[in-house]
């Protein structure tokens, strides 16, 4: 499983040769210039919410790559109606694609669209592929149910937002990755726009003084499990 960060929420994931790609936020982020989303393999989209810095990229991506689009079931019906393919779920519910299982999993946030209508309610993602488990997190505040997580699976890697202000910050982070029982932490949705910047080596050594690994990665860079 390789795993390339494309600034803010984006992410790009590679499970035996299927691209998967989520939150598309790329072309209105100044520090993701040099992504060129015309390259941007996606066999499925996965969106967390509807907020416009995690579904910007969407329609364009989708267009051309006639990527299957899976989130809530509002979201995904709002993309129907536009012409494209997609796939609806629910919290709690789980589908086995062609990459592997996907749960949809409770997040504490909101989600609507940029135009104000309904995005349905925010969640999350476990994945299950290649015999790696990744749990992405979305846009959250830290949540009790995140310790239902490892009651079902081993994850292999925790991927959390550490931006504070619109979600968890690094404290409640390091409380999250307990709660999910694991110290292998990739950290997004940080340093977009000036709300949410934060002190890299600090959040670092924070993670490093609890006996985690906290990755923040160049966008653009890959790591592989």
């Amino acid at each position: 499983m390789k795993i390339t960060f494309y600034g803010h929420a984006s992410l790009g994931i590679e499970v035996n040769e299927i691209h998967i790609l989520v939150d598309p936020f790329i072309t209105a982020n100044e520090k993701a210039s040099h992504i060129d989303i015309n390259t941007i393999k996606a066999d499925y989209i996965l969106l967390t919410h509807a907020h416009q810095d995690h579904i910007l990229d969407v329609e364009t991506i989708a267009n051309r790559t006639g990527a299957v689009i899976v989130s809530n079931y509002e979201i995904v019906t709002h993309y129907q109606k536009k012409g494209f393919e997609g796939h609806p779920m629910n919290h709690g519910g789980s589908w086995d694609f062609k990459f592997g299982n996907v749960k949809y999993v409770n997040a504490i946030h909101t989600s609507s669209f940029p135009d104000g209508s309904y995005g349905g309610q925010p969640g999350g993602f476990v994945i299950e592929g290649e015999h790696k488990n990744i749990y992405i997190a979305g846009d959250t505040a830290i949540t009790m149910d995140m310790k239902l997580i490892p009651l079902q699976i081993k994850l292999d890697l925790a991927i959390l937002p550490i931006g504070d202000n619109f979600t968890m910050g690094i404290e409640d982070a390091i409380l999250a990755s307990d709660f999910v029982q694991c110290d292998k932490i990739l950290g997004y949705h940080f340093d977009t726009f000036g709300y949410i910047e934060i002190n890299h080596e600090e959040a670092k050594r924070k993670f490093f003084d609890k006996n985690k690994d906290l990755m923040l990665l160049d966008i653009g860079e890959s790591i592989e499990l």
